[in-house]
């Protein structure tokens, strides 16, 4: 199977020559997040490292990382108190994050222009946009959207569609303009940072939609970012129309034989705590987890990958191990 069979078989829970194998990993040290606007020097890192991993690795699948250019920018200068929350302002279709963005997405794809791979380009929910707009441009950096959404919900939740809308547009055009597979969303509700009855009530709805809209036009692939000790509760995200579903099972205690059941036989990817033994374990080490893994999930509707994205310095010879693991085990399962 070329990569695209193999997906689209895994998509389809049908049967693979050997499991897709996807570890997305950082570019940029988190010090370096969100400065792409106004560092063209760390813009081309993160492009040019992108370049390093088709050379390296040859990955399953391709998720074009934005980390310099996360989160999206938000206007917040008029956003005094929690009553304000609704005067926001996204950046506009023609502003520099979202040409930025375009540039980004098309040199990525120009180094993968020999071979048809599956691709995304990684999306935020707006909770995300909102909570880091308040945190990094508002003053102090402190964490302010529990107290200004529990404050004002209705002023939050018209911030939400504002951004919906904005980032409904760009998920829309990347698909289109640039013929990606789709979007790999990012979602969570870390150690309830909104009481789960506030959440579900004001950003499960506007999530969801999001998810109808990616849908629309190609394949929306559901991350719930937990990691490190910080986690979610899934019953938020059961019910969101995914194509495919990736949380992190070693935060959520949940394997991905568990969670393939509880979200009702979608196409599961994980396996891998984003830190540890894929990080720093031995090739055995790596390959016996992998087989691990399958030996207990299975190889239908299965990939493997981690919690959350890898660390920016990960020796990306590391993923080729579980690629490997995962033909060995196919060969091994089906001489048996």
């Amino acid at each position: 199977m070329n990569k695209r069979e193999r997906f689209e078989a895994f998509l389809h829970n049908q049967p693979v020559d050997r499991v897709p194998v996807a570890f997305f990993h950082h570019y940029t040290t988190q010090a370096e997040y969100v400065t792409g606007l106004r560092d063209p020097a760390l813009f081309e890192k993160m492009v040019m490292r992108q370049r390093v991993t088709r050379v390296q690795d040859d990955p399953d699948i391709l998720k074009i990382m934005n980390d310099v250019l996360m989160m999206m920018p938000v206007d917040v200068s008029a956003v005094k108190g929690p009553e304000d929350l609704d005067k926001i302002v996204p950046p506009s279709m023609d502003s520099l994050y979202v040409s930025k963005t375009k540039e980004l997405t098309e040199r990525v794809l120009d180094y993968y222009k020999d071979e048809d791979i599956p691709s995304f380009a990684t999306g935020f929910s707006p909770v995300f946009c909102l909570r880091f707009a308040l945190m990094f441009r508002l003053g102090p950096k402190q964490d302010r959207l529990k107290e200004f959404f529990l404050a004002a919900p209705e002023k939050g939740l018209a911030a939400l569609k504002i951004l919906e809308e904005r980032i409904n547009e760009i998920h829309t055009m990347l698909i289109r303009d640039f013929g990606l597979d789709g979007i790999y969303f990012s979602v969570n509700n870390q150690n309830q940072l909104l009481p789960d009855e506030v959440y579900r009530e004001y950003c499960v709805p506007i999530e969801q939609e999001m998810v109808r809209e990616i849908n629309k036009n190609g394949l929306s692939f559901l991350h719930i970012c937990g990691f490190g000790g910080l986690t979610n509760n899934l019953k938020l995200f059961r019910e969101y129309d995914a194509s495919v579903i990736n949380w992190a099972v070693h935060a959520e205690g949940v394997s991905l034989k568990e969670g393939k059941t509880f979200f009702g036989g979608k196409p599961v990817m994980g396996g891998f705590a984003q830190d540890e033994i894929i990080y720093r374990g031995t090739e055995e080490e790596v390959k016996t987890e992998v087989k691990r893994i399958l030996a207990e999930a299975g190889q239908t509707g299965v990939m493997i990958g981690a919690d959350c994205t890898v660390p920016e310095d990960i020796d990306e010879r590391r993923f080729g191990w579980a690629r490997d693991a995962a033909r060995e085990f196919a060969e091994e399962t089906s001489s048996r």
